[in-house]
């Protein structure tokens, strides 16, 4: 499906954008390259098993594991033993 400027600009006046003459070209070629990816998902159907992985990637995920955290009061002692426990934070206005 070939993408023409007077759509884009069609597109530009629905969505009430302001399109300079010399940006046409180079939004014309975008869109088109849009819809030609969108027509490759399409294509490929739901029964393409494999179309989630197209790159290889593997699970880079880890198994969480407990490590002991820092003692409280060494982190508190940078902002002068903080409040009840917690560090103070200012409130926003």
């Amino acid at each position: 499906m070939a993408v023409t400027k007077e759509e884009i600009l069609d597109i530009a006046l629905l969505s009430k954008l302001w399109v300079d003459e010399s940006e046409l070209d180079k939004l014309t070629e975008d869109m088109a390259g849009i819809i030609a990816f969108a027509d490759t998902i399409n294509a490929v159907g739901e029964s393409a098993e494999d179309f989630d992985n197209i790159n290889n990637l593997s699970n880079v995920f880890r198994e969480d594991t407990v490590v002991p955290s820092y003692d409280r009061s060494l982190i508190l002692k940078n902002v002068n033993g903080g409040e009840n426990g917690y560090f103070p934070v200012k409130k926003r206005m």
